[in-house]
């Protein structure tokens, strides 16, 4: 039997390692779906930015009126990417009085990149 291996061809080595068969599940249609609304809510400059500046934060916490003006953009503008963050479950927001403050949901980012590190 050892015969039949040295008569084989790198080729069908080769053929032989490209498809083998996956170790790992695929990610199921759903999965895809809550994963890429999950990475669209994160591809903004902007909001990576207001990942940062939160985590940077005392206590990781920040208040909406400590990002306006670092971020170099209006408050609508801030609290509709704070709102959209907060949405895809990276940020948690606490209102008190007439300001929100936001921190990063304990896991959030990890999940995340376990996610795109086991596709």
């Amino acid at each position: 039997m050892a015969n039949v291996e040295l008569l084989r061809s790198p080729a069908d080595a080769a053929a032989a390692d490209c498809c083998a068969a996956p170790v790992r599940e695929a990610l199921a249609a759903e999965g895809a779906e809550k994963l890429a609304r999950t990475l669209k809510a994160i591809a903004d400059p902007a909001r990576l930015r207001l990942i940062s500046m939160v985590a940077a934060h005392d206590d990781a916490e920040a208040c909406v009126c400590d990002l306006t003006e670092p971020l170099g953009l209006s408050q609508p503008t801030v609290s509709h990417h704070l709102k959209v963050l907060v949405d895809a479950g990276i940020l948690s927001r606490d209102k008190r009085g007439t300001w929100a403050y936001y921190r990063l949901v304990p896991g959030a980012l990890d999940s995340l990149a376990h996610s795109v590190l086991t596709v």
